[in-house]
């Protein structure tokens, strides 16, 4: 009883309960499937079954054999019928095997390309501060390597699950028919099991959640090292780096190491008990035969089935860490998935009345604050107006909430109080969200140019873009001058986050890829930072040009173009202030 108390108590605990509504999520895939996977699970079993009775007919060859010696010719035909008999099952079995690893095979690529982009377009339409928390490298991690453990799992774990029962269903089955005094010994192992189970259960998760985490801190290491390697060089501390990494192999060999003593250990004990029970099988086989109650065929059956008994069982239980591996990655999966998501419909003030991207349209905040979920403040009751045909400077010492403004803007994050709204040329107003982003044009300060063409960088964000307008907008983001003399024209490969072209190239593509947009608000956070002074005012000039009545903010911490601003706002200590001409020109002056 306090044997049956500590089995039950496996399946009652945080662990494996956590392990069921990780499983229950696998079912949403398990069910777009289902119908495949029964096909497989059907060829499994029938080549199990055509398994065990190639070796129900091994024990009557044995003993057509041993009975025709002595020359008795007419004992042949048996054989041959069982020799037959067994040739064509093992090719059957064969034939069921080749078919459903087949099977396998085109339901395993289906349902973890799924599983990635259903995980993909979760990331791009997860909430921006929730998504956060997340390195680029353990994101990659839980679409690559999660993904596949999940969907092999799917195409494995169950029909593998239900085949080595069924093994173990029959051979206990046959053994039973034939000799339960056998078929006893041979259940001597569940016990052992059932308690190395409660232990194998909690350890091994424990273990594969640290394994999945080292692994994604590996790649979140590696992933930031090559985005940022040509600074590595330039401070020549790539030997630092390659010291950092050797400790994160530590870390991982560490986790590893304890691991695998684990699994050895617990292997061990289980070779072992199976080790005992398979002789306590032949032992009491050989005394059946020496007593002469059963064939040499039965024997050779015994101990066959005594075989598949210890293989299947062991099947069985290898499955628990592959359950909880699965489980593991599952979860990983989860976080990700149940992220809270954007609000991407349509914003309700936006639907009656507002013009939209027909018409000019300004941007306006009243008393706008926010408060990320740190506790960090950056943003206090601070108000602004950009007007249409305007452009608009916000200026300010780096890390003072001028980028945390354009997320604002963007609709990455929602203020914690105030409001930042468009406002039309009738005067309806409209809240920033994901919904009003279609009406901003952004240019980052960082590097945005993506693998692809020059022209396919561009049309990215309108794809129905002819070359022709491509070239216009590389004209007006002056940016042209340099393409026109590549290989290809825009139709040039870009490496890499632009690699092989310069900063103030890069840029000047990201803002061409801005201008092409064309929307009635273009935010510039430091994105003219590497062009010279005649080049900056030159491309604000042409971006202005282009479209009547565009709203333009500028981030900038270099006075050289506040003298084409009409408004330019500071943001100092969590609070803004509009400057006077004054305060501009002195800014310009002592720049």
């Amino acid at each position: 009883m306090r044997l049956l108390t500590k089995f039950l108590s496996v399946f009652r605990s945080k662990t494996v309960s956590d392990m069921i509504a990780e499983t229950k999520w696998l079912k949403v895939y398990v069910r777009k499937y289902f119908g495949a996977i029964i096909i497989y699970i059907t060829l499994g079993i029938l080549g199990t079954l055509m398994g065990l009775a190639v070796n129900w007919a091994t024990k009557y060859l044995i003993d057509a054999v041993t009975g025709a010696i002595g020359g008795d010719a007419s004992a042949l035909r048996p054989i041959f019928i069982t020799a037959g008999l067994m040739a064509g099952l093992s090719l059957g079995n064969i034939l069921f095997k080749s078919v459903s690893s087949r099977i396998s095979a085109r339901i395993g690529i289906r349902v973890r390309h799924e599983i990635q982009a259903d995980v993909y377009n979760r990331i791009l339409e997860a909430d921006w501060e929730a998504l956060s928390v997340f390195s680029s490298g353990d994101l990659i991690n839980r679409l690559s390597s999660d993904a596949q453990a999940v969907s092999s799992s799917i195409t494995s774990f169950i029909p593998s699950l239900i085949t080595s029962a069924v093994q173990f269903v029959g051979a206990l089955a046959i053994m039973l028919y034939y000799d339960s005094t056998m078929a006893l010994i041979a259940l001597l192992g569940i016990p052992v099991s059932a308690i190395v189970s409660k232990i194998l259960v909690k350890r091994i998760r424990l273990y594969s959640k640290r394994i999945k985490e080292m692994d994604g801190a590996m790649m979140a290491f590696t992933d930031d090292s090559f985005q940022n390697l040509q600074s590595l060089k330039a401070f020549d501390i790539t030997k630092l780096f390659a010291g950092k990494m050797r400790r994160i192999q530590a870390e991982y060999k560490s986790a590893f190491i304890d691991y695998n003593r684990f699994s050895v250990y617990m292997s061990a004990i289980m070779s072992i008990v199976g080790l005992i029970v398979s002789g306590g099988c032949m032992a009491w086989g050989v005394y059946r035969l020496w007593l002469g109650a059963i064939s040499y065929g039965t024997m050779t059956l015994f101990l066959l089935l005594a075989g598949n008994l210890s293989s299947s069982f062991s099947a069985l239980l290898s499955l628990v860490p592959t359950a909880i591996s699965t489980t593991t990655s599952a979860r990983r999966i989860m976080d990700v998935t149940e992220l809270p998501r954007e609000t991407l419909g349509a914003a309700p003030e936006c639907e009656q009345g507002f013009s939209g991207s027909a018409g000019s349209i300004g941007v306006k905040a009243e008393r706008l604050s926010f408060v990320y979920s740190n506790g960090i403040n950056v943003l206090d009751a601070i108000s602004f107006n950009a007007l249409p045909g305007e452009i608009t400077a916000i200026v300010g010492p780096s890390g003072e909430g001028k980028t945390t403004l354009i997320r604002i803007l963007l609709g990455l994050v929602s203020p914690t109080e105030g409001s930042a709204v468009l406002v039309d040329s009738d005067g309806h107003e409209c809240a920033v969200s994901p919904a009003t982003r279609k009406y901003f044009s952004f240019v980052p300060q960082e590097n945005t140019v993506f693998s692809g063409t020059v022209a396919e960088n561009l049309r990215m964000v309108k794809p129905d873009a002819t070359d022709a307008q491509i070239v216009s907008a590389l004209e007006a983001a002056c940016a042209y001058e340099f393409v026109k003399k590549l290989p290809d024209g825009i139709n040039t490969p870009m490496m890499e986050r632009g690699k092989g072209i310069s900063e103030g190239q890069a840029q000047r593509l990201s803002i061409a890829r801005a201008v092409l947009r064309d929307a009635p608000v273009m935010l510039l956070d430091e994105a003219t930072s590497a062009l010279d002074v005649a080049l900056e005012r030159r491309v604000l000039t042409n971006i202005m040009r282009l479209r009547n009545g565009r709203t333009c903010i500028v981030i900038t911490h270099r006075p050289s173009v506040l003298s084409l601003c009409a408004s330019v706002y500071r943001i100092d200590s969590t609070h803004m202030s509009r400057l006077s001409g004054e305060e501009v020109a002195r800014m310009t002056r002592d720049f």
